[in-house]
């Protein structure tokens, strides 16, 4: 056990406008399991790749181990799995490989294979067991899940939950839940270290900013109280002052003391205007420490086009196959009007492949069956990557012939701040991209939504507005997605590509 220690970390891009980090502290111990949290665009990856020493930073960060970046890149693409691992923990024994990928519930045949055929999901078991495998290492553990089906997740995160010495950035609610023992969160003005598990802190964070509220309005309650108390008090102030002046002692005897009197009461109440000031600069000074870190998730709101008819698309005995690859056969299902369908299935059962087909985007896919979709039907796709965006917001708002001010209105509701609204679209953050995706398809006038993997890289607080939105709207939509949470809360209906005809 050794301890990790930042002190006074600030940090900015060049050219950025605002600090990502300013005078940042806090320690933590090697033998914890942190999770790692915030909104997208904190700079979750930033603070990893600065504990890395890739960017040149303000403060110090002390530590007497040696931090490990995940995903670790293998140089040699063509080798097998067994030589990625032995590329990446040198020296390490064949039993020890052994183990690691049997607690990551993979078979030993996989070891043989060309790393570079194997599947996503099956890169990123090897590369964490590989890492795991190297000694003395703290791991930073950048987002596991995206390449992971649901089965995956749940293997990765019981893996993880046996080791220890690690930071973890996922949006998993149930993954985080697997596997953490601290939560470390970015939040809007400073970086704070909990112990316990995504849940806890999301209970615990849920609490204080209720107090906080709370304690907010009823402070401004009591300002606004004590600012009518001090202009009330100020005037009969000046009356008694005004008395005092008017009051002529020779001609009115029975005025006698009258001006003394007069002149203590005004003093009177001037101090107590001045300490009920005093006060309300107190209250002042205690509202502004309040709701510092409280996240707004303003809700989302999505409308889509009365289709002419109950039923929008049929689907009867279609098979399918890629490259040559049998992916399923006689699957029939139909989307109706207010369908939430979770399309559900291990990685490569076919779940972007079937989108692919409804989209009409049929290219190198062989296939049996029927694919009926009503007359004038319009759907709105997101797909899973979004790597390939770039320009300006408005630029893409053209683009898509979406109205640029609702566009640019759902974006700052999922937490985009006028600063990012004049960067290019290449310099933000995956999540933010993803983001963009979506803002897109809630503008466009459609009768369905069809979603692939849309939470992947999504914050948490976003993912949890996406999801009030959903359910309050009851919008038709069919959605792949790999987060258990997410696809539980919102699905009326499933379709599971698992087991569903599969070819030998």
């Amino acid at each position: 056990m050794s301890i990790i220690s930042i002190t006074n970390l600030t940090f900015a891009y060049d050219g950025g406008y605002e600090n990502i980090f300013e005078n940042v502290s806090f320690r933590i111990d090697t033998d914890w399991k942190i999770g790692l949290t915030g909104r997208n665009g904190r700079g979750k990856t930033t603070f990893l790749k600065l504990l890395m020493k890739q960017y040149e930073y303000e403060g110090t960060v002390s530590a007497s181990t040696e931090f490990e970046y995940f995903p670790y890149e293998v140089s040699s693409g063509d080798s097998t799995a067994l030589g990625a691992v032995e590329q990446i923990a040198p020296g390490v024994q064949y039993w020890q490989i052994l183990k690691e990928i049997n607690l990551l519930e993979t078979e030993e045949e996989i070891l043989y294979r060309p790393f570079n055929t194997l599947s996503k999901g099956e890169q990123t078991k090897i590369l964490l067991a590989a890492m795991f495998l190297r000694e003395n290492s703290f791991l930073l553990i950048d987002e596991p899940t995206n390449h992971l089906d649901i089965k995956g997740r749940e293997s990765v995160s019981r893996y993880l939950n046996g080791k220890k010495g690690f930071i973890l950035v996922s949006h998993d609610r149930l993954f985080l839940d697997g596997c953490i023992d601290h939560i470390l969160s970015i939040n809007k003005t400073d970086i704070q270290i909990q112990k316990g598990n995504f849940s806890s802190w999301l209970i615990n964070k849920e609490r204080q900013d209720s107090f906080e509220l709370a304690e907010n309005n009823k402070l401004k309650k009591e300002i606004k109280r004590m600012e009518k108390a001090v202009k009330e008090t100020v005037r009969w102030s000046d009356k008694a002052e005004a008395r005092k002046i008017g009051i002529d002692p020779i001609k009115v005897d029975n005025k006698k003391g009258y001006r003394p009197l007069q002149a203590a009461k005004s003093k009177k109440l001037m101090a107590r205007a001045k300490a009920i000031e005093t006060r309300r600069e107190n209250a002042l000074e205690e509202k502004t420490k309040l709701l510092k870190n409280t996240e707004t998730a303003d809700k989302l709101k999505i409308g889509q086009l009365e289709y002419r008819s109950e039923r929008l698309l049929t689907v009867q005995k279609l098979s399918a196959a890629y490259s040559e690859k049998p992916l399923f056969e006689n699957l029939s299902f139909e989307i109706n009007m207010g369908d939430r369908i979770w399309l559900k299935g291990k990685n490569g059962s076919g779940k972007s492949t079937l989108i692919r087909l409804m989209l009409e985007a049929s290219e190198g896919i062989c296939q049996n069956g029927l694919i009926e979709k009503g007359s004038g039907l319009k759907i709105s796709y997101v797909p899973q990557d979004a790597s390939g965006l770039k320009g300006r917001l408005s630029d893409y708002a053209r683009e898509y012939d979406i109205e640029d001010s609702l566009f640019k209105a759902i974006l700052s509701k999922l937490d985009f701040s006028d600063l990012r609204f004049d960067r290019k679209i290449e310099d933000m953050s995956q999540g933010q991209k993803k983001k963009i995706l979506i803002a897109r398809s809630l503008c466009e006038k459609v009768h369905l939504h069809i979603w692939d993997e849309p939470m992947n890289y999504i914050d948490v607080i976003s993912r949890m507005q996406i999801e009030e939105m959903l359910l309050e709207y009851k919008p038709t939509v069919l959605f792949v997605e790999h987060d258990g949470a997410f696809g539980e809360k919102i699905a009326n209906k499933v379709i599971s590509l698992d087991n569903i005809g599969l070819l030998s």
